[in-house]
């Protein structure tokens, strides 16, 4: 419809990202999608949700591991869609499921390369999220009872994955203000004062020309 909004979130890894858009949708009255965006793309696809899985932002060059996986392949038919190494299929599966929900309802929709996917969306407002490392570790010790090194080495291998996703498949740089509407550290404000920052900032951009809520 021509007045959905959709709010896309990037976010550094421990930086409550997924938290904040949750709380965030509930303000407002929507819904949030993070992993159920993977169930979602496999039933529009056909390709089994064990694959949105394997490759959640993983950009994956290997033309043999795409060769072997391939065999989970059902669905899409076009010749051209066939012909795509399987990890270029799973990213326009989920690329076009992602224009579907935005063109269905208003939402806010978590990582996955949803801002490029809905450049042309006129009620696109996106969000990257990031925190101080600190603060990072300290969430992801508090929450899954790991040591300081283990939190640390998390972080920085799961932000190093879904930096070369996003910037494998569109044209822009993670984590860069260049590349979205609004750049926010969730350390500085905390969770409930970056929701309602967040919030305040769509309802400004919507008051202004985005679309009306």
């Amino acid at each position: 419809m021509d007045n959905n909004y959709v709010i896309t979130i990037g976010r550094e890894y421990g930086s409550a990202g997924r938290q904040i858009g949750m709380a965030l949708a509930a303000e407002l009255g929507i819904k949030c999608y993070d992993k159920e965006l993977l169930a979602l793309a496999a039933k529009d696809s056909g390709l089994t949700e064990e694959l949105f899985h394997t490759h959640d932002e993983k950009p994956t060059n290997s033309f043999l591991y795409s060769l072997v996986m391939d065999t989970y392949s059902m669905g899409y038919s076009t010749p051209s869609f066939i012909d795509m190494p399987l990890n270029q299929r799973v990213f326009m599966a989920q690329h076009d499921s992602i224009k579907k929900l935005a063109d269905s309802e208003s939402c806010i929709i978590v990582g996955r390369c949803a801002d490029y996917a809905l450049k042309n969306h006129p009620g696109c407002i996106s969000v990257f999220i990031k925190a101080d490392m600190d603060a990072k570790i300290k969430r992801i010790m508090r929450i899954y009872g790991y040591n300081e090194n283990k939190a640390r080495d998390l972080i920085v291998k799961t932000d190093k994955k879904r930096a070369n996703y996003y910037n494998f498949y569109s044209n822009k740089k993670w984590g860069d203000s260049r590349s979205y509407d609004l750049c926010i550290d969730s350390s500085k404000l905390g969770i409930d004062g970056t929701v309602a920052m967040l919030k305040e900032y769509v309802k400004q951009r919507i008051e202004t020309g985005v679309k009306e809520i």
